[in-house]
């Protein structure tokens, strides 16, 4: 029974690694997206002020451009988060069947033991029985 105890904590541990590790980067991807969005308001400002939209003018802003080029590679970085948030999100899962199974494993095997012990005490009161009988 310890062994298993054992392995049930150890996949609860990788379960809830698992987990942190899909909230680091859900928390990372809207962290990028927000500050992307930041950016676009920036942008949108730069533009007002200056009064000039295309970005090919000669006298377009140069913080606007760069703002331009930095949220473009947050917007992308994000998407990146995004397959590897999918990919943890999928061992997460993995992980968590594990536990699960482990778990029932566990069950089963309690279940067995109380059945066992439940016959071994039904088994002397049994042979009393018969004894008595034969008297």
């Amino acid at each position: 029974m310890k062994s298993r105890d054992s392995i049930i904590r150890l996949k609860r541990f990788q379960a809830e690694e698992k987990r942190r590790q899909v909230n680091q980067i859900q928390t990372m991807v809207a962290e990028f997206e927000r500050m992307a969005r930041d950016l676009e308001d920036q942008i949108n400002v730069e533009q007002e002020r200056a009064g000039i939209r295309d970005t090919s003018h000669f006298a377009y802003p140069t913080f606007a451009k760069a703002a331009m080029a930095r949220r473009d590679n947050l917007r992308a970085s994000a998407q990146d988060l995004e397959a590897q948030l999918a990919a943890a999100q999928a061992e997460l899962d993995l992980a968590l069947d594990d536990l699960r199974k482990a778990e029932q494993m566990a069950a089963r095997d309690q279940e067995r033991g109380a059945a066992v012990e439940l016959a071994a005490a039904r088994r002397p009161a049994r042979s009393a029985a018969a004894e008595r009988r034969s008297w």
